[in-house]
C-alpha cells in the first residue's frame, strides 16, 4: 500500500510510572491524534518533552501506548508486518568504527534479509544519493557528523522502505552537514518518499517538510499543511497577519471605534495613547487579522468615524510566530518552550 494514509493515530496516550513507589504518573502523551498520507514529508515540532519521541517509539514498536491506536499502513504499529515497511535512523546512529560506509551498509542489508545482488546495487545507488560515492571505502571512525547522519539515511533506505522514520536528524550538525542532510531529504521528498520527521528546530521543519503537527505537552495543539495549521477550537492560517494602526480622530468618537475593532484586537493588545490635541488624538492599537477582507473592514470601520489612519503596517505572521503561541497557549515552561531557529 504505498497510497493513502500511512500513519494513523488515534486518541494515542501513554503514562509512566514514576517516583519512590512509583505511585506518581508522567503522561508523556494525552490522547493524540494525527494522520500521515502518502508522499506527505509530514514534521513533528515541539519543544523538548513534548512527547515526539515516545510517539516515534510507540509507531516503531519500541514500547507500549498505555491507550488509543496508531497503526502503520492500515497494520497495528509495531507489528513485524508493519516494521518490514518502514526505515529508521536514530537520533544517534552508531557504527562499529571498523566499519567502511559499504561494509555497513552490507551489514544493514543482512539484516533486512536482502540478497548480495541486492545488497551491491543498492549500495551503490544510494551511496550515489547521500553523497559518499566516492568516501565508501573510507573508515567511518574519519566521518564527520554529517557524513555519518548521511550513511544513516542510507542505511535506513537500504530495503526501500515505504516509510522512513527520521528522528531529529539535523541536531547537533554544524550548518554544513545541516544542509548536507536536509539536501538528501529535499531529494527523497521530490521522489515521493513518504517521510515522518521529528525535531525541535523550527528553520529545518519548515524547510523540508510538506504537512506538520506541533506537540507541547504531550498534546498535538495543531495540524495540517504546514501554511494552514488547524487544531481543536482554532484555525491557524499563514496568511494571518498583525496590523499596527494609528489613528487620529475625535475623543467623543473613541469608545464607538473601540467597541467596533474590539472582535479584532489580540488579547494582550491595547489602546495607547501617542499624541493628545485639542480636539483630535492620536491612537496606537494591534489588530489581528485572518484575512485582506478584515484589513480592508477595519478601514471602512475608521473611516466611517472620521477618523484618520496616519499608519497601517501589516506584519505577516510566520510559523515562529504560530508555534510560539499554541506553545504558550499550552503552558510550556518559558524556557523550554521555544524552537531551535
Amino acid at each position: 500500500m504505498k497510497d493513502g494514509t500511512i500513519v494513523s493515530v488515534n486518541g494515542l496516550q501513554k503514562t509512566y510510572r514514576g517516583g519512590w513507589l512509583r505511585s506518581s504518573h508522567v503522561h508523556a502523551l494525552s490522547g493524540v491524534t494525527l494522520n500521515a498520507d502518502a508522499g506527505q514529508v509530514f514534521g513533528l515540532l515541539g519543544p523538548n518533552g513534548a512527547g515526539k519521541t515516545t510517539l516515534i517509539k510507540i509507531l516503531l514498536g519500541v514500547i507500549r501506548s498505555s491507550g488509543g491506536t496508531a497503526s502503520l499502513f492500515g497494520l497495528p504499529a509495531g507489528s513485524a508486518a508493519a516494521r518490514r515497511r518502514v526505515g529508521y535512523l536514530p537520533e544517534s546512529l552508531r557504527v562499529d568504527r571498523h566499519h567502511t560506509a559499504r561494509t555497513a551498509l552490507k551489514y544493514y542489508g543482512r539484516l533486512s534479509g536482502l540478497d548480495g545482488t541486492t545488497i551491491r546495487r543498492r549500495s551503490d545507488e544510494l551511496l550515489e544519493l547521500v553523497g559518499l560515492a566516492g568516501r565508501d571505502r573510507e573508515p567511518v571512525r574519519q566521518f564527520s557528523k554529517g557524513m555519518l547522519q548521511r550513511l544513516g539515511l542510507a542505511q535506513a533506505l537500504m530495503h526501500d522502505p515505504d516509510l522512513l522514520v527520521l528522528d531529529e536528524p539535523t541536531d547537533g550538525l554544524d550548518p554544513v552537514g545541516r544542509s548536507e542532510v536536509r539536501q538528501v531529504i529535499e531529494r527523497l521528498r521530490d521522489a515521493g518518499k513518504t517521510i515522518l520527521m521529528n525535531s525541535h528546530i523550527l528553520h529545518e521543519v519548515e524547510l523540508v517538510c510538506t504537512h506538520l503537527a506541533i506537540m507541547a505537552k504531550g498534546r498535538v495543539l495543531a495540524s495540517g499543511p504546514i501554511n494552514n495549521l488547524s487544531g481543536p477550537g482554532i484555525e491557524v492560517s499563514q496568511s494571518a497577519m498583525t496590523i499596527h494602526m494609528e489613528i487620529e480622530l475625535e475623543r467623543s468618537k473613541l469608545e464607538t471605534l473601540q467597541e467596533q475593532l474590539q472582535p479584532m484586537m489580540s488579547t494582550d493588545s491595547a489602546w495607547q495613547l501617542v499624541r493628545s490635541k485639542e480636539s483630535n488624538d492620536l491612537w496606537r492599537v494591534q489588530l489581528d487579522c485572518d484575512e485582506q477582507a478584515d484589513v480592508d473592514a477595519s478601514v471602512d470601520v475608521v473611516r466611517s468615524l472620521d477618523g484618520s489612519i496616519v499608519t497601517l503596517q501589516p506584519h505577516r505572521h510566520t510559523l515562529e510566530h504560530t508555534f510560539m503561541r499554541l506553545v504558550q497557549q499550552a503552558g510550556s515552561p518559558g524556557r523550554d518552550a521555544g524552537p531551535t531557529p
